[in-house]
Order: C-alpha cells, then sequence, then structure tokens
C-alpha cells in the first residue's frame, strides 16, 4: 500500500509539474521573461503559488526549464527525421517541410527563440548557450552528416553543405519574416491557410528541382514528402497574424 501510495504521490507531482510547465511555455512567449506573471501561470496551472516556487524555486528557473522542454520536443521530431531510413535528399526535404510547418503552427516556441535572439543580440545573459550546446549544436551535426551522405552518393549537387543548409531553411525563415512586406505588394494574404500550402508546396518542388543531380529523381521525392505530410491544420486568426508580424520587425 505504501508503495501503491507513493506511486500515486509521483503521478500527482508530475502532472502538476507539467501543467505547471504548459502554462508557464503560454505566459512567457505572450508576454516575455519580464513581464510573465508567476501568478497568472500558477492559476493557469491550477496549483498554488508556492507549489511553482517548490517546483522550479524562481521565475528565472521556470523560465529555463520551459524553455528547455519545447527545444527539447523540437529538437527531438528533428532527429527523428534526419536519421529515419529515407535518402539523403528526401530527409532533406522532410525536415525542410517540418521546418516551415514549425514556424506556422509552433508559434509559442517561435516566440521564445526570438526573444533569445533579441537578448542575445543585446548582449544579456539568455539561454542561448544552454540550447546551442543541447538542442542546435547536435542537430546542425546531424544535418550536416545527412548533406555530405547525400553529396557522396550523389544524390545530392556538389555544393558546400552549409549553404544547403541556409537555403533550405533561409526560404521559410525569410517568407514568414517579410510577411508586412509581402502583404503591402501581392495581392493575397501571405497567412491565407490556400497562399500557404502553396508556398510550402512551391519551397519544397523548387528544392526538388535545385539540390539534387538528377532533376526528376528530385521531383518525385518532392512529390513524396508532400503527399506524406498535410499541412498542419491551423487557424491564422489576426492574433497570430500580429504575433507573426511583430516579431519580424
Amino acid at each position: 500500500m505504501a508503495h501503491a501510495s507513493h506511486t500515486a504521490a509521483s503521478d500527482r507531482a508530475a502532472e502538476s509539474r507539467a501543467r505547471i510547465l504548459d502554462a508557464a511555455l503560454k505566459e512567457f512567449s505572450a508576454n516575455g521573461l519580464a513581464g510573465a506573471r508567476t501568478e497568472r501561470i500558477a492559476q493557469a496551472a491550477g496549483v498554488n503559488k508556492a507549489l511553482l516556487y517548490y517546483y522550479f524555486e524562481s521565475k528565472d528557473n521556470l523560465y529555463l526549464a520551459s524553455l528547455e522542454v519545447i527545444a527539447a520536443r523540437m529538437r527531438d521530431a528533428t532527429m527523428a527525421v534526419l536519421q529515419n531510413s529515407t535518402s539523403p535528399g528526401e530527409r532533406v526535404l522532410q525536415n525542410t517541410l517540418n521546418h516551415f510547418d514549425r514556424i506556422l503552427s509552433q508559434t509559442e516556441f517561435q516566440s521564445l527563440m526570438q526573444q533569445e535572439m533579441m537578448r542575445l543580440h543585446k548582449g544579456e545573459p539568455g539561454a542561448m548557450s544552454l540550447l546551442v550546446q543541447r538542442v542546435f549544436a547536435p542537430m546542425l551535426k546531424a544535418y550536416q552528416a545527412v548533406v555530405l551522405e547525400g553529396i557522396e552518393s550523389g544524390e545530392l549537387i556538389q555544393v558546400d553543405w552549409l549553404q544547403i543548409h541556409l537555403s533550405t531553411l533561409g526560404t521559410n525563415v525569410f517568407y514568414f519574416m517579410s510577411a508586412p512586406l509581402w502583404r503591402q505588394m501581392l495581392p493575397d494574404e501571405p497567412f491565407d491557410v490556400k497562399v500557404l500550402a502553396e508556398r510550402r508546396k512551391a519551397i519544397v518542388e523548387f528544392l526538388g528541382q535545385t539540390i539534387f543531380r538528377d532533376r526528376s529523381h528530385g521531383a518525385e521525392l518532392a512529390a513524396r514528402v508532400l503527399a506524406d505530410t498535410p499541412m498542419p491544420e491551423v487557424k491564422i486568426d489576426r492574433p497570430i497574424i500580429r504575433r507573426i508580424d511583430e516579431r519580424a520587425q
């Protein structure tokens, strides 16, 4: 009975901690570290504020923990793609598509990363060094291995591997960051669901024609990746558009 009671208590503690982290992600992504309020986090998590400090000791520690959680999820999802059994070229295309969908659908992670980038540019202490060590450096190393494997096998063109990385993910970043400009120059709303679907399709099809030695092979892989990966169902409302626009400025 004592063991069962201890297990139940551990489960409740894990559940409470998970709720706190989930509430913290929403609060920090919406208001930043300075503007976030632990009272709102505790209320949203349905716990006493004292419990929040019992688990995490400080708001800074809670911020770091929540950022690590969401970054680790992204890292694990990315590594699963980069280390699967498909060809290197297909993995590059799949990673590009997943990156597009992450920018589109995981607004909390994007907001937190933008905040960390701003702190880094200002020379303020932040979590970026830790994220680089635990998340981004391992991902970049895995990506490099995939591209070099593709070049050596003859599937991908013979170019600098980092340029392929910048060319694949950079197209996604530039589209979203430049949305306020596209809105003034192009006839369609850049965050309209139909427009987003067309853009993600065009990006993958373009890469299928540019980074592969055999363009027919690249086109086939692009079509396969797109068919296997439907765009996430995301309701693009005005608050989401406003947050993305603000991060772009």
